[in-house]
This record gives C-alpha cells, structure tokens and sequence, in this order.
C-alpha cells in the first residue's frame, strides 16, 4: 500500500478511503465514500515511479483515459487522477464501482467449469477487451482474480463476468519496456511480458488463451514457481488435450501461439466463443422440422388476438420493462410467416413477416434466449430487423407455452445499447413470462368453453 494513505485519507477531493478489500503487487483497493454522492466506491492506489511533473501530468492522462472505459464487460471506472502522498510518491488512484461478489480464482478452487459456460465467460471478456484494444487500451493483467463473476449457479445457465484491476494497463505501443520488471502475473503472462518487452493486444489474447485453458482442464498450463513459470513459455505452448475437441484445441492454440502475428484479436476471439457457445442452439431455421401443430394454435392465437388489447398482458409488459429498465418489452405470436405483437410497452400491437422479428428464434429455444450484442452476435447480426435498427442493441426473450407444450410466442425485451442481464433479472423475465403465458392460456380455456356453449346451444360460434 502506498505509504502514507491509509484510511481517512481524501483522494481527488472527494474519496474518503475506509478499509483496505484487497492488495497486490501493483497497489491496493479500498473501500471508499464519495462523499460528493453519498455512495460506496473501491478505490484502487497505484504507486508510480513518477518524479517529475511532467511524467505525473502523463500518468494522469493515462488514467483519464482508463475513465472514459463504459463497456458492459468492464468494471465501470467512475473517476480517475494523481496524487502525491505526504512522502512525496506520486500515486494513480482510480475509482470505480464496488462489486460485492466472487472472482473466477475463487470459483475455479471448486474445480473446472463446462465447456459452454467457459464459452459465454470469454465472449465476454473478449468484446471487453476488443473494446479496449480498439481504444488503444491494453490491460496487461489477465488473470482469474481480475475476472468477476455474476449470479453463478451450479447448473449451465448463462455465465457471466466482467474484467476488473486495470492497474497495469497502459497505451498500446507504448515504447518504453518495463525494464527487468515483471508486469502481469507469471501464471497468465504472454512471452513477451516474460521478456519485459512491450505488451500489445496479442499479449491480452495469449493471457486470455491461459486463463481459458485453466477453466477447461482446472489445471495451471505452466505449474511451479514464478519464475519458473514464466520461463517455460519462452520455449513451447501450453498442452492442450484432445479431450477439449477440435473446435476449443484449435482455438487456444492460436491464442497461445508464441508469434504474437500468428494470434487472433479479441473481436475473432470473440466470434469464435460465440459459436462454441450457441453451437446447436438458435441456429435452426424456421421452415426446417416446423411443427405443424405449434403453427396451427399460434396463428389461432394471433388471430384471435389481433382485435381487441388485453388489459393484463398490457399490465405485464408494462411492469415487465419498468422493473428490468428496459424501453421495449412485448408479448409475441409465432406463426409459421408471421409474427403478432398482441401486448407492448414501448411497442405497437399488430403483426409482421418473421424478418422482422428476433421471436422466431426465442421459440425454438428451450429457455431464455438473450443476446448482448444483437450488432455484433453471429445468431442476430444478419437479420433484417437488426440491420435496419442500428440503435438496436439488446434482446432477451423466453418462449410462451402453453398446456400441451407448444411455445406460441415470447415476452421479450430489448434496449437501444449493448446490455446483459443479472441472474435476478433473468429470473423476473421467466417469471413474468409465466405469467404471459398463464394469460394465454386462460384465454384460450375461455374461448373453448364459451364455443362449447354456443355450440350446444345451436348458436354460431364466434371468434373473439
């Protein structure tokens, strides 16, 4: 911990620090209180080897920078500066939002992860960091304990995460090496950290190809002391066994190839989980293996729909995007060409072509389906609706069936920017939708019986 700046201490005027959460090479974490917005942050204290103002005035533009970082995978930096402690050390603090929460490192001392949650956790982290790379920013630490994850579960639902510590980021190309010193840590670093060579986007995806590997086999691709460690990746990569399959074999040996040219970027990084991680989902197109009884009840629906607004299902999707703070959600039919909007907070009822809707996929899924990214998403990317709304960011949705099974429709939810969902809210969206869908079904038991009644009465029977 810089020397000096304990608790009580005020940092950028407004961060009062209280009791140190955690430390490490680089610097030490704090809780903190902004005590201009009344609100719990972490503050991170890096010691510099800054001496002069204009080597501090560089170290402040570097932080400022690390500020500006707003991306869903990221840890959000609110603020960031220089300091100078009472002994005279020049300081980067940096203040970001406080997470309570468990890291990978933590999770991983239970044992490995399945292959698909490993999939969903590095799509994350790789956008995270091909956001990063694209602003020139390399973060140099990739590690499990920089890695924090959210609402875990024991089953293979969707694993999330988000990138912290940034403390040893800095500037791609930037020319100055770090001398006889290690930056990063020796489990996870690239050959060129080894070799105290300047560490660009490559050296995120080789450390990200170590990190990875260790989720899959739970074992440290290069055991043994750091130094030790370190060393054993200037002459071979990491084994990769067969038992992964070709797919995820192929893939980490490209991250962890020791030519940084011969490494893929994040942003291919990324494409790459993302088919390891929806492979045999989402993908099936509509007319293939169509149920014909799913057809048949949902155009039923749709039509019997399509004239009078329910209050209910108005009610639902209303609360259904206050409380996830979402501008659009709505209640959908799947028919076999078209799709109704038969209730929508932010939307309009009535019905389109299946090109012009994302529900056509939500119904062939077992459970919720969401994509973070619908722009960038292989599943999304090349749907008509997507390419037309370039303010188009975020869907979730979670198909609606009724007795028999058969899921007619979805309650979805979308945001104009790149998003994702906590466990909590994932649980809200399923819970809601059962809702939906117990509405749909009441309708139709409703419907049925007043046609029996009209019937043996000798009355036609009217759809409503």
């Amino acid at each position: 911990m810089p020397r000096q700046m304990g608790p009580g201490t005020v940092v950028g005027g407004r961060y009062r620090l209280q009791e140190r959460i955690g430390s490490g090479s680089m610097g030490s974490v704090h809780r903190a209180v902004d005590e201009l917005l009344g609100r719990d942050v972490a503050v991170k204290l890096i010691a510099s080897r800054a001496r002069t103002e204009e080597e501090r005035s560089r170290n402040e533009a570097e932080a400022k920078v690390l500020s500006q970082l707003n991306h869903h995978s990221l840890i959000t930096l609110f603020d960031a500066g220089t300091e100078v402690s009472p002994s005279g050390t020049s300081i980067v603090w940096l203040a970001m939002e406080l997470v309570q929460g468990s890291d990978l490192s933590r999770r991983l001392a239970t044992g490995k992860l399945p292959a698909r949650q490993v999939a969903h956790l590095a799509y994350d982290l790789a956008i995270g960091l091909d956001y990063m790379h694209r602003g020139g920013i390399v973060h140099r630490d990739i590690k499990p304990a920089n890695i924090l994850l959210f609402d875990y579960r024991e089953d293979e639902t969707r694993l999330r995460a988000k990138l912290t510590d940034f403390g040893v980021a800095q500037m791609a190309g930037d020319p100055n090496p770090q001398g006889e010193e290690f930056t990063g840590t020796a489990g996870f670093m690239s050959p060129e950290q080894v070799r105290s060579e300047p560490a660009g986007p490559h050296s995120d995806v080789y450390s990200l190809g170590l990190v990875l590997l260790r989720c899959l086999t739970g074992e440290r691709a290069f055991p043994g002391l750091a130094v030790e460690s370190a060393l054993a990746r200037l002459f071979r990569g990491p084994e990769i066994p067969d038992s992964l399959g070709r797919q995820w074999a192929g893939i980490l040996r490209a991250m962890t190839a020791l030519d940084p040219a011969e490494r893929p970027s994040a942003h291919e990084v990324s494409e790459a989980m993302q088919d390891l991680a929806t492979a045999g989902r989402g993908r099936r197109s509509m007319a293939a293996g169509e149920d014909p009884e799913r057809v048949r009840a949902a155009e039923e629906l749709g039509a019997a729909s399509e004239d009078e607004a329910d209050p209910i299902l108005d009610r639902i999707t209303a609360l259904t995007a206050r409380v996830l703070g979402v501008p659009v959600a709505a209640v959908s039919i799947v028919g076999g060409e078209q799709v109704w909007t038969v209730s929508g907070s932010g939307a309009s009822r009535g019905s389109t072509d299946q090109s012009g809707s994302l529900c056509p996929v939500t119904v062939r899924e077992d459970n919720l389906f969401i994509v973070d990214d619908v722009q960038k998403d292989p599943r999304t990317s090349d749907n008509p609706l997507v390419a037309a709304s370039p303010g188009f960011g975020f869907y979730a949705g979670v198909p609606l069936r009724n007795a028999n099974g058969l899921a007619l429709g979805t309650l979805c939810v979308m945001d104009r920017r790149a998003r994702s969902l906590t466990g909590e809210q994932e649980a809200t969206l399923r819970d809601f939708a059962a809702l939906a869908a117990d509405v749909l079904q009441l309708r139709r038991d409703a419907r049925d019986a007043r046609h029996a009644a009209e019937f043996l009465n000798g009355e036609p029977a009217v759809a409503d």
